[in-house]
């Protein structure tokens, strides 16, 4: 995280024995203070938002594949059972649970 500065402060803090040299030895003393642009996007910020957003719908759309594909696998068992079952009676009603290939 950047260092923000209270509102109100015109140079960051300069140390007391920086000072104090300075003012006994007569030397001047050179404050460097880099101007912000507060125009610009913060661009870190965009590209951290859009990093999460993006992974959040990569993860979506592979719980959706995941889900999709237990079904189809769900789906191939039931069928291979119910094949594999043969039709089903119960007093005098049959039910067939899968059609034959030949029909």
């Amino acid at each position: 995280m950047s260092h923000r500065d209270p509102p109100g402060i015109i140079a960051p803090h300069i140390p007391a024995d920086d000072w104090r040299r300075a003012e006994a030895t007569g030397a001047p003393l050179v404050i460097v203070v880099q101007a912000a642009d507060s125009t610009s996007i913060p661009w870190h910020r965009v590209l951290i938002a859009f990093g999460v957003a993006g992974a959040a719908a990569v993860g979506t759309w592979g719980l959706v594949v995941a889900l999709c594909t237990l079904l189809d696998a769900t789906a191939d068992a039931v069928t291979a059972i119910a094949t594999a079952a043969g039709p089903i009676g119960i007093g005098g009603i049959t039910f067939r649970l899968a059609r034959s290939k030949g029909a």
